[in-house]
């Protein structure tokens, strides 16, 4: 049961910008003790980290990228905009999110829980894809850097080398 990537690149809805260069990273079973997923991460440098819920309509963030973990339960979460893939998030799944990325949850377990972490510690801002906000949203989007590693492995691989492809 090793861990698997996955990924998936979203096109600009008109709402949700998404990102132009950077595909959404998937990785199934990243963690077998979910434990541990928060300091892992906080340890690879991606830290301002939080546990709760996904907000249940679309949303992003145009100045940085996040990565979501799945340490309780399961859910259905929409990336991308609506019309974005929908994708089975459970415990021990974790995403890494572009930003621009459009995140969603649909339905969830009551005990589904996620923590949330930004590379280095940035605080996330909050767009939902309101027209005011697109032209500053798509410029910011452009200039967020590189994460130095990939906040699970806390490598260069697999994230890295699959964004500077």
């Amino acid at each position: 049961m090793g861990t698997k990537t996955q990924t998936y690149f979203f096109q600009d809805d008109g709402r949700i910008p998404n990102h132009p260069n950077f595909p959404l990273v998937r990785y199934q079973n990243a963690f077998r003790d979910t434990s541990e997923a928060e300091r892992t991460v906080n340890w690879h440098g991606w830290s301002n980290s939080w546990s709760g819920s996904v907000f249940p309509y679309h949303h992003y963030h145009s100045n940085t990228h996040e990565v979501l973990i799945a340490v309780r339960g399961e859910a259905m979460i929409q990336f991308g905009g609506e019309k974005g893939a929908v994708i089975p998030f459970s415990s021990g799944d974790a995403v890494v999110i572009p930003a621009g990325v459009g995140h969603k949850k649909l339905s969830a377990s009551s005990d589904f829980t996620v923590i949330g972490a930004y590379p280095g510690g940035i605080q996330y801002d909050m767009k939902t894809g309101e027209p005011d906000e697109r032209k500053e949203a798509m410029k910011q989007i452009k200039q967020v850097p590189l994460p130095a590693k990939d906040p699970i492995t806390g490598k260069r691989a697999p994230l890295l080398e699959i964004w500077v492809k």
